[in-house]
């Protein structure tokens, strides 16, 4: 679980857009870069690095919510 004070602080290193907390994947994802960060042992690893691409699906799935 992330503390919400800290997710309203945290922004995505590439866009400096805002992040959504996924509890099921354990990833913080952004949404305008199309990138989602790992969050591991409740610590969010906010290096371009280790993020994973956001699939097409995935972007389509949340453009039709």
């Amino acid at each position: 679980m992330i503390d919400k004070k800290l997710l309203s602080i945290l922004v995505c290193p590439v866009s400096k857009g805002e992040l959504e907390y996924d509890r099921e994947a354990s990833e913080l994802v952004c949404w305008e870069s199309g990138l989602a960060y790992p969050v591991r042992d409740g610590i969010p690893v906010m290096l371009e690095s280790e993020a994973r691409t956001l699939s097409d699906e995935e972007k389509q799935a949340h453009k039709h919510q």
